[in-house]
C-alpha cells in the first residue's frame, strides 16, 4: 500500500493567537513555523518520497517548500487538501466564537455543523478522503508521498478511514508541523503514526 505522510503546516500567528484562519489569503508561517518546516525537511531528507502535494494556501506551501528543496521535487498543489471553508468565521477569535451556542455543535456534533456561509464538516471529509483515494489510485503500492494540509482535514480523513463516526473526530489531535503516516490503497487502510511531532530544534546561528 502507498504510504502517505500527512503533514500539518507549521505555526502561524493565527494559530498562536487563537484565530480561525480558514481559507484567508496572506496567512504565512511565523518564525517558529519556518523553523518547524525546516525541521520537518531535515527529518524527511532521506525518506524515499516520490511526490509532494500541498494545499494551495500559503502556510501549507511554505511548509512544503523546504521538504521539496531537500528532495529536489516540485510541489503539486491540490485544492482537495485545502482547509475547511469557515465562511463568516474566518479571521475571528476562537475565544469569542466559543461563547456561541453553535460552538457545542462544532465540538460534539460536527456531523450536523455547517460554518455560516461556509462548508460543512461532512462535505470537507468527503473532499479530503476523495482526494487521498485519488492519489492512492495514481501511485504504486510501494510509493511514499507527502501531503501538506491542515488540522481538521487530516483529522477528518483519519477518522473516516478508521471507521470512526465524524462526531468523534475532534478527539484526535493534530499539532502544527506534525506528521501522521497512513497506508492506503483502494481496498485497505492502516494507521502507522498519529501526530508525530519533530522533537528537535534547529541550531541557532
Amino acid at each position: 500500500m502507498a504510504v502517505f505522510l500527512l503533514v500539518r503546516h507549521g505555526e502561524n500567528d493565527y494559530v498562536k493567537k487563537g484565530r480561525m484562519a480558514g481559507r484567508l489569503a496572506g496567512v504565512h508561517l511565523n518564525d517558529t513555523g519556518k523553523e518547524q518546516a525546516e525541521a520537518i525537511a531535515i527529518r524527511l531528507a532521506d525518506a524515499p518520497i516520490r511526490a509532494i502535494y500541498s494545499s494551495p494556501l500559503e502556510r501549507a506551501l511554505e511548509t512544503a517548500q523546504p521538504i521539496a528543496s531537500r528532495l529536489s521535487l516540485e510541489i503539486i498543489q491540490r485544492p482537495g487538501l485545502i482547509e475547511l471553508d469557515m465562511g463568516d468565521w474566518e479571521g475571528k477569535k476562537v475565544k469569542g466564537l466559543s461563547r456561541l451556542k453553535i460552538w457545542r455543535m462544532v465540538q460534539f456534533h460536527p456531523s450536523r455543523m455547517r460554518f455560516p456561509d461556509g462548508e460543512s464538516f461532512s462535505e470537507a471529509q468527503l473532499r479530503i478522503c476523495a482526494e487521498l483515494e485519488y492519489l492512492a489510485r495514481i501511485h504504486a503500492d510501494d510509493d511514499m508521498i507527502a501531503c501538506v494540509s491542515h488540522s481538521d482535514p487530516i483529522k477528518l480523513a483519519v477518522a473516516y478511514f478508521l471507521g470512526l463516526p465524524i462526531d468523534y473526530f475532534q478527539r484526535l489531535q493534530i499539532a502544527p508541523a506534525s506528521i501522521t503516516a497512513i497506508q492506503l490503497n483502494p481496498s485497505s487502510f492502516r494507521l502507522l503514526t498519529l501526530n508525530y511531532e519533530i522533537s528537535f530544534s534547529l541550531p541557532k546561528s
